[in-house]
């Protein structure tokens, strides 16, 4: 018996619409579709890991944060980059991702 594909593999192999943001052969970038932010996307690995900290190789890690920025940069000037990891770190969906939080007017703590 296989493990059900992540919703994110579905995003990926185009089961799910949503609106892509990003992609390259690696990555895929898209939109939150319930933003906590003005600007929320989330960069994903198309190469599955259910959470950031199983990535061990350093260029893989270096990779991930390498697009997060990237990605963050198109669409924003300043941005927040946040992980969750596991559950208790408040992870929904098991596969890693990168959330880019990003167009609050006068910081994430204002109402703008």
């Amino acid at each position: 018996m296989t493990a059900q594909p992540t919703l994110f593999e579905r995003i990926i192999a185009r089961e799910i619409p949503s609106e892509i943001v990003y992609e390259d052969d690696r990555y895929i970038a898209i939109r939150d579709i319930a933003p906590k932010a003005p600007v929320h996307l989330l960069v994903i690995p198309k190469k599955v890991s259910a959470r950031v900290d199983e990535i061990t190789d350093v260029a893989e890690m270096g990779e991930l944060w390498l697009t997060a920025v990237k990605v963050a940069r198109q669409h924003a000037g300043d941005y927040r980059l946040l992980v969750n990891a596991g559950k208790g770190g408040g992870q929904v969906i098991f596969h890693t991702h990168v959330h880019i939080l990003a167009g609050w007017e006068n910081g994430p703590d204002s109402d703008t």
